[in-house]
């Protein structure tokens, strides 16, 4: 494994690999950009090419290029290596079986669970008449991995077995249950009489499984896999696999809310789509895709549920940041009922999008004609997600567009909209915070100032005499030498109160403390 490690970092660059997820430019012998761990508008991300690693002066993200793929892609370890293997073209080493871990039997076990859907399609003249019906290829049915499976209570669970697979790891992949009322009977399937769509890691790997309905008196529509160690629906994002290097090169994600949906919508080239798997965009899927682009389309059913789900998304996308547009369906309409009818009509409706400010706006001016009404609504519904825009320029953009087209003034918007509280920029806020506090339990001032600096004496080495940059670590040098002189201080006044808290010191030790804390506050006055 060692091996296979050393040989891929060998082949690979580790800046044309950063180079594909993040825009660098020269830096001295380095490469620098944007970092794409957290928000900043000026370069602190720094690649170096010679020790074939990478560091952020603003958030301390550092490692080698299986950390940085890991990280962005969201990988364990096996999976990074994967896939940065076959970048490399090196053949992995085989580990053997009896080896595996619990995961890796996991991802076995809903690999043959996909591969026995698969089968069952196949010979299934319903399910592939439904499906070709519903405009999908036979090419789409292999690309996205379609399957099948008849309305029978036990077929996967006695076919998974007959591989050798226990109950234990069935349970724990989320591919059979236990009946609460006859707990002395045989597990049953959790999929029976559904299209099988399975759920992929980015790297290809069966992660889950999501069952539409054949019949339409089924319920639910469509049954996901519960959470497991591989999968969680707030998490994972349908055809991410796939779609990854279209939103990457586009530079904008199209999201829609089906998997029907999507498996069109890549049919028709549109393949920079994604959809959610079972639930509601959540914070984790926009951070996801913010690392690859921060401009996505939101194309929901044209319904009422629609037209809220785009309005729960846009909240929290503009709130992490993101250029949000909105596609407008017709009524009653999804995007696979328009790739259905033309695709050139669902890429139509794409190019129309506008942005999700001026759609909402103009559903507010469409259905309601009071004006006190409509400047209720624009309070209520407009101006929170105006307050949300980092932009100077596009909160008066907009603030300009509200009053042209609704006949308010300028300046009593501006007064409404500086009282608009964004509660989910403070949610947002607390959350950092408390990470902060964890990450203070696990390691001490002094450990972070320590490894901080070591950090950048080496970079510091490596960047030109003259740049901004190597002039600002100098400075950065010179500030954690002063706190690492105060943090020395607090730590060996904590550690004698201890010691006559203990007995272990007499009075020698509180004037000891008296001149430190003097120490102490002089290195602070410098600070300030």
């Amino acid at each position: 494994m060692r091996g296979d490690v050393d040989t891929i970092k060998e082949r690979l660059d580790i800046g044309e690999v950063v180079g594909q997820y993040v825009k660098l430019e020269k830096a001295g012998k380095n490469l620098k950009g944007r970092c794409p761990f957290h928000n900043e508008k000026t370069a602190s991300f720094f690649v170096s090419p010679d020790r074939q690693s990478f560091y952020c002066f603003g958030c301390g993200a550092k490692g080698d290029i299986f950390t940085f793929v890991g990280e962005l892609e969201g990988l364990d370890f096996k999976a990074t290596l994967k896939l940065l293997a076959e970048r490399a073209g090196v053949e992995l080493t085989y580990v053997r079986p009896e080896v595996k871990t619990e995961k890796d039997k996991i991802f076995a076990v809903l690999e043959d669970a996909a591969l026995y859907f698969e089968s069952n399609l196949r010979e299934s003249a319903e399910a592939k008449k439904y499906l070709l019906s519903r405009g999908i290829t036979d090419e789409s049915m292999k690309t996205w991995r379609l399957g099948f499976v008849p309305e029978e209570w036990r077929l996967l669970y006695a076919h998974l077995t007959s591989l050798g697979y226990s109950k234990e790891i069935l349970f724990k992949a989320g591919l059979i249950k236990q009946s609460e009322e006859h707990k002395d009977k045989e597990p049953y399937d959790i999929f029976r009489g559904r299209l099988i769509f399975p759920l992929f890691d980015p790297s290809g790997r069966v992660i889950a499984l999501s069952g539409r309905a054949l019949m339409k008196e089924a319920e639910p529509k469509y049954l996901n896999s519960p959470d497991t160690v591989l999968f969680n629906k707030s998490e994972i994002l349908y055809g991410l696999d796939k779609a990854k290097d279209e939103v990457r090169k586009k530079n904008y994600a199209v999201l829609v809310e089906g998997q029907m949906d999507l498996v069109l919508s890549h049919q028709a080239g549109v393949k920079n789509t994604v959809a959610s798997s079972g639930t509601a965009f959540t914070q984790a899927h926009l951070e996801r895709l913010k690392r690859l682009s921060a401009r996505i389309i939101l194309a929901f059913d044209g319904d009422t549920a629609g037209k809220k789900a785009a309005e729960k998304s846009t909240i929290l996308a503009l709130s992490l940041g993101m250029e949000v547009k909105v596609a407008e369906l017709p009524e009653g309409k999804d995007p696979a009922d328009l790739v259905g009818e033309s695709q050139d009509k669902w890429k139509d409706v794409l190019r129309e999008s506008k942005h999700a400010i001026e759609i909402f706006l103009g559903e507010i001016l469409k259905n309601e004609k009071d004006a006190r009404k409509v400047g209720k609504a624009i309070e209520r519904s407009i101006l929170p997600l105006i307050a949300l825009l980092s932009s100077a320029i596009e909160r008066a953009h907009f603030v300009s567009l509200i009053a042209k087209r609704s006949g308010i003034r300028e300046e009593v918007l501006w007064e409404d909209l500086k009282r608009i509280k964004t509660p989910h920029i403070q949610k947002a806020k607390d959350a950092e915070s408390e990470n902060e506090a964890q990450q203070a339990e696990t390691s001490t001032a002094r450990e972070r100032i320590e490894e901080r600096l070591a950090e950048a004496l080496l970079w510091q080495k490596e960047l030109p005499e003259s740049s901004s940059e190597r002039i600002a670590l100098e400075k950065e040098v010179a500030e954690l030498t002063d706190r690492l002189s105060l943090a020395l201080l607090e730590e060996e006044i904590v550690g004698l109160k201890v010691a006559i808290a203990e007995g272990q010191v007499g009075d020698a030790a509180v004037r000891r403390i008296e001149e430190l804390a003097r120490k102490r506050d002089e290195e602070r006055r410098k600070l300030m």
